[in-house]
């Protein structure tokens, strides 16, 4: 995959606690060329976000144990130096009196099409599209 010279690449944080999911929505995204980086609960999100550089979307399972999705959302809230960075959830979970700050849902099973129109919409084209001309990446993503 290659980049434009002193880019970076958009990057991910997938915090998923089934491994089959969390391994093919990785291999997904980096197929797409983004830079991915995996947790299987909320504390380890956590744990992780203070180790990597500021991602440009969390991807969210909300029913995992050890922290589950509304804890993260909760404890994410409280750190201003992450509080704005995107969410969208992942679930099949659907609870209308439990709700996060997210910038969309996506339930499971995944629909690709509308997993990566979000994604897009918060990390633009990932690094595998950089022969797409910037004036048209709106038309090409």
């Amino acid at each position: 995959m290659s980049w434009r010279e002193g880019e970076t690449i958009p990057s991910i944080l997938l915090i998923e606690d089934e491994v089959d999911i969390r391994t093919i929505l990785k291999d997904a995204l980096e197929l797409e060329g983004y830079c991915v980086y995996t947790a299987s609960n909320g504390k380890e999100g956590i744990d992780l976000l203070t180790k990597i550089p500021a991602p440009g979307l969390i991807l969210l399972d909300l029913m995992m144990p050890v922290m589950n999705g509304w804890e993260f959302a909760d404890a994410l809230e409280i750190d201003r130096a992450y509080s704005d960075i995107p969410i969208v959830t992942l679930s099949a979970f659907s609870d209308p009196g439990k709700r996060i700050r997210a910038a969309g849902s996506i339930k499971k099973p995944v629909d690709w099409d509308a997993l990566f129109a979000l994604i897009r919409k918060h990390c633009g084209l990932g690094g595998i599209h950089d022969w797409a001309d910037p004036k048209d990446s709106a038309r090409s993503g």
